[in-house]
């Protein structure tokens, strides 16, 4: 069962409101011979969550119907800028020049795993590449600085999913929007210019602007591994954008969305932000550390600085995941199996031949 469990963890399956992280269907004859790759190789952990265990936590979420409409501030929620707040959305800008807007949960989050989800949508008149800027999501350790990262500070602390809509880059091959992921300590500056790419550590093409239908994100953390999935298709399911380990973020910081335009403009708004509790073991070890004092990290192979952008919009280099583990693991253990029999043959020939001069 612990197999089982480790095998739907790694897929979320279809979105159903009310019960996020859904397990798609059970493992098939495939799976049953990975799985017993596994169990020999002694991978599989018991301590993952089945994604049945997850909890809205009302105190970090953003859910219609709205308090405090027409007011300065609401439950639980500041705005700032042109954050605009209505009975069916929090509009963070409008579709006009030079506008910037944000709300932060005022809540810090102590959670060791949680899972966000994000009802949003990105719209206006601008046709082609002529709108912008887009919108960013934060858990960091400041809240409420303005800035020009998408309407909020530079070499923040924590972690940032930008949405970014426009291409500054006239050199790139990304294909826009583009989703992108950003975790810093404070050292490294977001360059527009670029539109992030020497910061960032993965990303993915997701055309979610204009559309007729409704948008979610949903960015799940968990003991290191962080998870950003797209429904954008109307389709009702999860499609995989980002996934990375590795990554090491403390509690104590702040959920908030935020959004910029310059001379091109769109509509930026926020329908709602739930964020769910992860029910994940922790070892002692982890229970014993100190949260709030982890700075926030990566621990990749090699800085994303070194990484050469393929067409996609992905790093050919990337982090080691768990499906690349095993596929390593994997094809080393079928080389051991093929040098091995090359091996025996060779040696069987050999004697054969030994045998004839006698």
């Amino acid at each position: 069962m612990a197999a089982e469990a480790w095998f739907w963890r790694w897929g979320w399956g279809r979105r159903c409101l009310g019960r996020p992280g859904l397990p798609g269907p059970g493992p098939g004859p495939t799976t049953s011979l990975l799985l017993v790759f596994l169990l020999f190789l002694g991978l599989v952990t018991s301590d993952i969550t089945d994604g049945n265990s997850e909890h809205l936590k009302r105190e970090h979420s953003l859910i219609k119907p709205y308090q405090g409409v027409g007011s300065s501030s609401m439950p639980l929620w500041d705005f700032q800028g042109s954050t605009m707040l209505t009975s069916q959305y929090v509009r963070l800008t409008p579709d006009e020049r030079s506008k910037e807007g944000s709300i932060w949960n005022y809540q810090p989050c102590f959670l060791k795993d949680w899972e966000m989800h994000v009802h949003f949508r990105v719209h206006g008149a601008g046709k082609k590449n002529l709108h912008g800027d887009g919108i960013a999501l934060w858990y960091t350790r400041d809240r409420l600085v303005p800035g020009p990262v998408f309407g909020s500070k530079d070499n923040f602390h924590g972690l940032a999913i930008f949405l970014d809509t426009y291409p500054n880059d006239e050199t790139t091959e990304r294909v826009f929007p583009y989703i992108s992921v950003m975790v810093n300590n404070g050292s490294l500056s977001y360059d527009h210019s670029k539109d992030g790419r020497w910061t960032e550590l993965a990303g993915c093409t997701a055309d979610f602007r204009n559309r007729d239908h409704d948008t979610f994100l949903a960015v799940r953390y968990s003991r290191g591994r962080l998870t950003v999935m797209t429904d954008l298709e109307d389709k009702n399911e999860w499609k995989n954008c980002i996934d990375i380990t590795g990554v090491r973020l403390p509690t104590g910081y702040y959920f908030g969305a935020s959004a910029g335009t310059g001379d091109l403009s769109d509509n930026h708004d926020i329908i709602s932000m739930k964020l769910f509790q992860l029910m994940v073991e922790h070892t002692p070890d982890e229970e014993n550390i100190d949260w709030t004092k982890i700075e926030p990290s990566v621990n990749f192979l090699k800085s994303p600085k070194d990484n050469v952008d393929d067409p996609t919009g992905n790093f050919r280099g990337g982090p080691l995941t768990g499906w690349r583990v095993f596929l390593l693991l994997l094809c080393a253990l079928l080389g051991i199996i093929v040098c091995a029999v090359v091996g025996a043959v060779v040696f069987q020939k050999r004697q054969e031949r030994n045998k004839r001069f006698y």
